[in-house]
């Protein structure tokens, strides 16, 4: 009896936490593909939609003066990981109210129900990635060192998207007009990144701006392993400080309303 015990696992806070996140996020993404034909292509026709759309506008249409060639793979570097941030935080809006029954019913911590959120989407970005490489193939794209620090990114999105979603998940609950004002924001923001087009097509006086766009810098990483150019570091390290101070604020206004908000739901 005592070898069965001690050849058991021990599961820590953090491990239990680990487990039960990875649970929720691949229940998440099963209910999510479950029913449709098409699964997985879901996932990367919306981005590739708009990118098809903005390519056609900008070099058929109109003379593209911003970006850099080849630029459906100058757009796609953007427009996977926007989705990915778009997705995260308009689901936050609902992350409570969607299964407040569950959410009252468990005792795990309740910032996984943001967490799920942020890394099922998070793993649909990664699985649409191979979209990206095929383009940067056909289209001749020029692969550089600077791909390296993809990951880096990756982390400062997750970053940044836990803390604003920690932030917005439990203010829905008290007042609800919040979830169309975001859904504006992010309309707004889309057009306030570098997505159609770069950092350095801004006039001088917006780049400094546009650097306290956390995106800014996080976009511009993700380009620069195919357009060196892109990468600025003073962006980047903008984006960092940006990014950890949201995930700070999200954490501690979490803590300060996770109460009042199972009272609420």
């Amino acid at each position: 009896m005592s070898s069965y015990a001690e050849s058991r696992p021990q599961w820590t806070p953090f491990s239990r936490y680990r487990h039960s996140l990875w649970l929720l996020t691949r229940r998440d993404l099963r209910v999510r593909y479950s029913t449709s034909a098409l699964g997985y292509v879901w996932s990367i026709l919306d981005p590739l939609l708009m990118s098809a759309i903005y390519w056609f506008v900008f070099t058929v249409i109109f003379e593209r003066t911003v970006g850099a060639e080849p630029y459906i793979v100058f757009l796609l570097t953007a427009l996977l990981p926007w989705m990915w941030f778009n997705g995260a935080i308009s689901d936050s809006t609902r992350a409570f109210l969607r299964e407040a029954k569950l959410i009252r019913s468990t005792t795990i911590p309740r910032t996984i129900w943001v967490n799920r959120i942020v890394v099922s989407k998070g793993i649909e970005f990664i699985a649409s990635l191979p979209v990206l490489a095929l383009f940067a193939v056909f289209s001749g794209a020029q692969v550089n060192i600077d791909l390296l620090y993809f990951p880096l990114a990756i982390v400062l999105q997750t970053v940044l998207t836990v803390g604003v979603g920690l932030i917005v998940a439990p203010l829905v609950v008290f007042f609800r007009d919040i979830e169309r004002a975001v859904k504006l924001i992010l309309r707004l923001l889309f057009y306030a990144s570098p997505i159609i087009y770069g950092t350095t097509d801004l006039p001088d006086n917006l780049q400094v701006w546009a650097a306290f766009n956390p995106l800014s810098g996080i976009f511009g990483i993700y380009r620069a392993g195919f357009f060196a150019e892109q990468l600025n570091w003073f962006d980047v390290g903008i984006s960092a400080l940006v990014s950890v101070a949201f995930l700070v604020v999200g954490i501690l206004l979490f803590r300060r309303l996770e109460r009042s908000v199972l009272k609420e739901i």
